[in-house]
């Protein structure tokens, strides 16, 4: 059977998942039927709904004209882009997605370099170019200096160009909308443009797990490209670790990908891209052999964690009243599946059996672990995300990040400053129609807690993204403004009255009639220090004052805190409780003789 392997590059935001829809759609096998036109079918975690982004690579198969296109789609942030590098080992092309607005930018730049050293060809997408402000010319003249910068060979940068509206599901040659009619030309490139997959179906079996998911029924699934051989059901491999250790094991299940679904086979021969069941220990990165002559393939590297935070089991006053698992055993459990699929997480044990150190590859990478599980029935307290330090050469070492960010121009001085205050180191700056585009070499400590701020400065039109670039000598420490909280004195129900006397010191991140308990932060003090306040107070009645009487104080609206606010928000002595209905910040000690006997204990050590 005919096929090509290709992987889809995009900058968060550039219309990747909608065209791989429309391809999806346009395809000879599809036959799903998905609920309105709006309907993101390869966007199918409901996160990556909300938050307008992929952060799981999934795959998808279609096929054209007999030709069986297997396409790999790819994380746009950052955070994720460990699973970037395994992708460019299973495909044999890319198509690179860039906005007919924006043209390429800087996370793409991350993802098309590993495909460039992968050798891999090269398909350009200029995607959205129904956009009123459109520009495709100016995106594909970047395209090209950026292809060139980054090394490309004559072949790769004599790559051919398609003009599209993913939304419309059309494509062309040409970037006339009028003359489109489908999403053809797309699949007639892809067809004609990258090369069939050079492996052989009668060599020794050669298969590398590429990534890993989670089955009720089937337990681990391994997925992954057939570089050499044949795979069958029921048919015995040897399974090599990183160690190098081999071990025979029978195969359960063969699957192969038939539009988003997995659809059991019989057998799969070199070249495609297929699933398989039936081993409990595989992992990322790891070869499966034939048993007669087992030959391991290249392991692939794995971004180390730079950001840990301690997990625990909730201990608040309101444990196990909103989530469907509370227990310490539950956690270790979810914890221990979590780490089966994701080799980003590393988890530690800490002295206690209630609490794990959890790192992971960014703030964001965790969060979105925490409201995995919070949308699962899981109840736990996390404490404030802390960057994981190294040693090298002697010297203290730290995480860095390239921060783009992209801000109308009135707003650049007050980003400038931000970034300076928290060891930004300008690497780039310019301006076009209005909007400043700048990059910043910044610590991954400088990052923790940016994220309001930003959108506080920017007024909410600022986009930031980042990616990892490595450890570097440590930077200095940082000039952090200490916040202060406005903590509950005492347990009870939130009242408008008590509210209306504490919105005075500061703001608040409640409303009335909330249950609260002693020690939880219900606000930020508008100075440095944590103050105490009872907003459960209720006005007293006498007999010379009624209900009614006296001034009737507005109270201003709550903040909003979601998980990320509160992660970002918390001190060091504070930690974030989630529950699948609330999330709340608390102090880590409740009462406040505990906090100050906890002070005086940390200033006689």
């Amino acid at each position: 059977m005919d096929i090509r392997n290709i992987a889809i590059i995009a900058h968060v935001d550039h219309g990747k998942t909608t065209l791989v829809d429309a391809l999806l759609r346009q395809s000879e096998n599809f036959k799903m039927k998905v609920d309105g036109p709006k309907e993101l079918i390869m966007d199918s975690n409901d996160l990556e709904r909300e938050r307008g982004i992929t952060i799981f690579s999934k795959n998808a198969s279609i096929r054209y004209k007999d030709i069986k296109i297997n396409i790999v789609d790819t994380p746009g942030h950052a955070d994720f882009g460990g699973e970037v590098e395994r992708i460019m080992r299973m495909v044999d092309g890319v198509l690179l997605v860039v906005d007919a607005k924006e043209g390429p930018m800087p996370q793409t730049k991350f993802v098309l370099r590993k495909a460039i050293e992968a050798g891999h060809k090269i398909i350009v997408v200029v995607n959205k170019i129904d956009k009123p402000d459109a520009r495709p010319q100016w995106a594909l003249n970047h395209t090209f200096d950026l292809c060139i910068e980054l090394g490309t060979s004559d072949e790769q940068s004599n790559f051919p160009v398609i003009y599209a509206s993913g939304a419309q599901g059309k494509a062309g040659t040409t970037p006339d909308l009028a003359q489109m009619k489908s999403i053809e030309p797309l699949f007639e490139t892809i067809v004609h443009y990258i090369p069939p997959p050079q492996a052989d179906k009668n060599a020794p079996l050669q298969m590398l797990t590429v990534n890993l998911i989670y089955d009720n029924f089937k337990g681990k699934i391994a997925i992954g490209r057939l570089y050499a051989g044949t795979i069958r059901k029921g048919m015995s491999v040897a399974h090599i670790n990183r160690k190098g250790d081999v071990k025979k094991v029978t195969l359960m299940s063969v699957m192969g990908f038939d539009g988003l679904q997995r659809t059991d086979i019989e057998e799969a021969y070199a070249g495609d891209i297929v699933a398989i069941a039936g081993i409990t220990d595989v992992s990322i990165g790891e070869t499966i052999a034939d048993v007669q002559n087992p030959v391991p393939l290249p392991t692939i590297h794995i971004d180390e964690p730079t950001i840990k935070m301690t997990f625990g089991v909730n201990t608040s006053p309101f444990a196990g009243k909103e989530g469907q698992f509370s227990t310490s055993r539950n956690l270790k459990e979810r914890i221990e599946r979590e780490l089966e699929t994701d080799v980003a997480l590393a988890v530690s044990p800490t002295g206690s059996a209630e609490r794990w150190v959890v790192a992971g590859r960014g703030e964001l990478h965790l969060a979105i672990f925490i409201e995995k599980m919070r949308r699962e029935g899981y109840e736990l307290e996390v404490s404030k995300p802390e960057v994981i330090m190294k040693e090298a050469g002697g010297k203290k070492a730290e995480p860095m990040e390239l921060v783009s960010i992209e801000v109308p121009e009135q707003f650049a001085g007050t980003v400038i400053e931000m970034m300076g205050k928290r060891l930004g180191m300008m690497k780039d700056m310019r301006s076009d129609r209005g909007v400043t585009f700048m990059d910043f070499a910044i610590p991954t400590r400088g990052l923790i807690g940016v994220r309001n701020e930003f959108l506080t400065g920017t007024k909410g039109t600022g986009i930031m993204n980042s990616i990892f670039l490595g450890f570097e000598a440590y930077k200095g420490d940082l000039m952090v403004k200490p916040h202060g909280s406005l903590i509950a004195s005492e347990s009870g129900v939130s009242n408008s009255y008590g509210l209306a006397n504490a919105q005075g010191r500061g703001q608040l991140f409640i409303g009335a009639a909330v249950p609260i308990y002693e020690g939880m932060v219900v606000g930020q003090n508008a100075k440095a220090e944590d103050i105490l306040v009872n907003v459960c107070k209720t006005k007293e009645l006498s007999n010379m004052r009624s209900k009614g009487t006296g001034t009737h104080e507005a109270l201003d609206v709550p903040r909003a805190m979601t998980l990320e606010d509160s992660l970002d928000y918390i001190g060091d002595d504070e930690l974030v409780e989630v529950t699948p209905k609330n999330i709340r910040i608390r102090k880590i000690f409740l009462t406040d003789n505990d906090r100050k006997r906890a002070k005086r204990e940390v200033k006689n050590h």
